[in-house]
Parts: structure tokens; sequence; C-alpha cells
């Protein structure tokens, strides 16, 4: 399923984060801790990106903020006395030592292409509990494309738009080709739920 989606508007800055994280529980924890010290204004798209270099593998994070004060003030707290990470980069601004900042670039690259990345926070991910519909999901959010894996859909409509959807309070689109997509599988009694279960990140489950 896809749609003439609405984003929101505005030019966004990305912030590529390395912390270390060695796992998506671990980055789903430092996205919410990031997002409220860093004073990250509504609208904000953060994702996770699964990195693998020569001295490290893991997960790192990245901010789409909107609007260039908002970015600059993140960065100010990101990077002073008590920044709690490890490396950032913020267009051709670099933080931390050379191998941190070449995962954290690594994970704005592939924001600002759109081409990677598994949104975690999102416009209108707290609309997301309990059962919606596959409708509801590009009409509430800023998820654009809807797939069942398995069941590809060449003409790209995707499922019926009144199927229920279970999102078990655990909704995570990828970015994929320029576009936020939610991967999903056949559920109980013809429903479909997102592809992702929540077992792998329990500790944020009171953020979304």
């Amino acid at each position: 399923m896809t749609t003439a989606h609405h984003d929101v508007p505005g030019v966004r800055s990305v912030i590529g984060v390395d912390a270390g994280t060695a796992s998506l529980r671990e980055a789903d924890h430092l996205i919410h801790q990031l997002l409220e010290g860093l004073g990250l204004p509504p609208g904000t798209i953060a994702c996770t990106h699964l990195v693998r270099t020569d001295a490290r593998s893991g997960v790192a994070v990245s901010f789409a903020v909107r609007g260039e004060e908002a970015a600059e003030e993140a960065w100010r707290r990101l990077t002073g006395p008590a920044g709690p990470v490890s490396g950032a980069v913020l267009g051709e601004r670099a933080y931390g030592p050379e191998q941190a900042v070449r995962v954290a670039a690594l994970a704005a690259a592939e924001h600002v292409r759109r081409s990677g990345g598994r949104a975690v926070v999102y416009p209108g991910v707290e609309r997301l509990s309990g059962t919606v519909t596959v409708a509801d999901l590009p009409a509430l959010t800023a998820i654009e494309d809807v797939v069942v894996v398995g069941s590809p859909s060449p003409d790209r409509q995707g499922p019926d738009p009144a199927t229920s959807v279970i999102t078990r309070d655990h909704v995570r689109p990828e970015w994929r080709d320029g576009r936020l997509t939610l991967a999903l599988v056949p559920a109980a009694a013809g429903a479909l739920a997102p592809f992702e279960v929540p077992n792998p990140t329990p500790c944020c489950a009171d953020h979304v």
C-alpha cells in the first residue's frame, strides 16, 4: 500500500550518534534518553542503524530534526561537557574519536539518503497502540508504504486498507528507497502485525 502521504513540513538536519550501543534494545533506550535530554522538538524522526566496521559492530542512531535552531541546540548539548555520546556528526561537524565519528557518520548518511534506518520515533507513532487498520498507518503517521512479507504487490497497492493491524504497541518502519515502509506479517483471524516483535526492546514499552 502506498499513498501521497504527508510529511511533517520543514527542513531537517540529521545528527548521527554513536554511543557504543551493541543491541537494538540499548539503541532504542538511548533514543528516548536523547530525545528528552537534548530537548528535540515534535516531528523528530529517530532511527537505529546496524553498523559493522573493522573495529565496531553494533547499533548507532540518528535524529532528523526539524529546524536549524533546534538542531544547533541539540548539537550544543550533545557535545557539551556532559554529553552522553562517544561520537557525533552534524553536517560537516564531528565530535569524538575517529572511529566513533565514522560510525556516527554512517548512520547519518543512511538517514539523509533515506536508504536505511529503522524508525523508533516518528510523527504519529504515539497513535499506534492496540489495533488499528492498514488505512490508519499512513493516515495517522509518517509511514508511507505498507508491505506484507511473502506477499509481493507489483502494483504497490498492498493489503486491503480495512485489514486490522495488531500493533502490539511496537511499530518500527524502515527507510526503503526513500520512503518510510512498514513490513507486516499475517496474524490471527486474518489480521496483520508488524514483522518486528517487541521482545528485542521491552525496556522501551513505556515510551511508545
